[in-house]
């Protein structure tokens, strides 16, 4: 059985422990990147004399910012470890080896091997049970709906937050690589809610407006938004307590938060159905998910904790008290949602059992980047979710479709 939280962890050989290299001294925490001014023309004669000269070793420094295109400069030196940060790094961007934090590098390959595409998973039978009106109960298609208009709001605004606002400010290419092959899986699950509400015949307004319609729906969303405004911000720059303070608050509401609790209701009431023999692509297709969501926030983990370890200045108590104080609101709204999700009860599930699990999936988040647990004597009411996540993509031939990726000389071109 894999581990819940870190699913491929069992699948592969554990790292041998590296010892990781000093910082230099002269790493201050400034703004990634300076401007740099171009020289004035030369003479031909002049420029042809200097062509044979190297050009002087420079850095790529970009005001508050990290694309490592801003300076190109020829004879500069090669890049070493200790040149490395997650943040705030003044090293060149382009140059992804060597590694310092050989745990991204290694989720990034884990993430490529469990590659997946919706249109893999049959969607037969939750077609005919969606369209038999004694199929399921009111309450059970209120749960699908529901979930489907989160998570396709969810995911967007994961992949939107990653793209325009946490990429930028990552300054390390290995943890990079990683948020690339996250941003394409956020696309690749508003994909698949995208191919269930169409396999389904739902009306595709209904599901993908539910975020400013459906009140239980519209407050997760908007929790979130705060939690976007400086990383998105054009103006906004790290390099200061304060700045790297509010990074490291917006990578805990995502990674933490949105992904490591606003999502686990809706996976277990999903989940829990597939269980039944109902819905059973939708429950694979979440499955999936699942599997990668778990992936994700546990590289939103190790880069928190990577950050807490280069900058310990910055996990102050009244931080780490603002920071317990957004987990806490958070497990309230979530049970909040699964009261008004499921008011009666559904699949042996009940929002009193809910509140228990948020509280002891937030007991495990908090301890996973050093802050105390917050609620006493809760245990896990679904054991069975840590199953849910070994998932094996070998199915028996007759149970389901055979898989096959298309190579590039296979695919038409026309």
């Amino acid at each position: 059985m894999l581990n819940w939280e870190d699913p491929l962890a069992n699948a592969r050989p554990a790292p041998a422990a590296r010892k990781q290299p000093a910082l230099l001294a002269d790493e201050a925490l400034q703004p990634s990147v300076q401007p740099r001014t171009p020289p004035p023309r030369e003479a031909s004669g002049q420029a042809q004399q200097n062509s044979t000269q190297p050009r002087p070793a420079t850095r790529a420094h970009a005001e508050g910012g990290a694309t490592g295109l801003e300076d190109l400069a020829l004879g500069a030196g090669r890049i070493r470890v200790d040149d490395k940060r997650i943040i705030n790094c003044h090293a060149d961007l382009n140059q992804l080896v060597p590694f310092k934090y050989d745990w991204a590098w290694q989720k990034y390959l884990d993430a490529c091997a469990n590659h997946w595409m919706p249109q893999e998973i049959n969607m037969n039978a939750d077609i005919a049970l969606w369209k038999d009106p004694n199929g399921l109960t009111d309450d059970e298609r209120t749960i699908i709906k529901r979930n489907l208009g989160f998570f396709s709001t969810a995911d967007s605004l994961v992949a939107n937050n990653l793209v325009l606002a946490v990429y930028r400010h990552i300054t390390n290419p290995e943890c990079r690589q990683y948020l690339l092959r996250q941003a394409f899986e956020e696309a690749l699950h508003t994909h698949a809610y995208q191919y269930v509400v169409e396999s389904l015949g739902l009306d595709e307004g209904e599901i993908f407006n539910m975020y400013r319609e459906v009140p239980s729906v519209a407050r997760k969303a908007e929790w979130a938004l705060p939690y976007t405004q400086y990383l998105a911000d054009p103006h906004f720059h790290t390099g200061t307590q304060e700045n790297d303070q509010k990074l490291l608050r917006e990578l805990v509401a995502f990674y933490i938060v949105f992904e490591g609790l606003f999502f686990y209701v809706g996976f277990v009431q999903v989940l829990s159905m597939g269980r039944r023999n109902k819905m059973t692509g939708t429950a694979e297709q979440f499955q999936y998910i699942l599997r990668d969501e778990s992936m994700h926030m546990n590289f939103g983990i190790d880069v928190i904790n990577q950050i807490k370890l280069e900058n310990p200045h910055l996990w102050t108590d009244d931080f780490k008290q603002e920071l317990i104080a957004m987990i806490r609101d958070a497990v309230q709204l979530e049970a909040e949602y699964a009261h008004e999700t499921m008011p009666r009860g559904v699949l042996g599930l009940n929002a009193a059992m809910f509140e228990e699990y948020l509280q002891f999936i937030a007991n495990r988040r908090c301890a996973q980047i050093g802050l105390p647990e917050q609620y006493a004597e809760v245990g896990n009411p679904f054991p069975w979710m840590s199953e849910v996540l070994d998932l094996k993509k070998e199915k028996n031939f007759f149970e389901t479709r055979v898989t096959e990726y298309q190579t590039g000389g296979a695919l038409n071109w026309d």
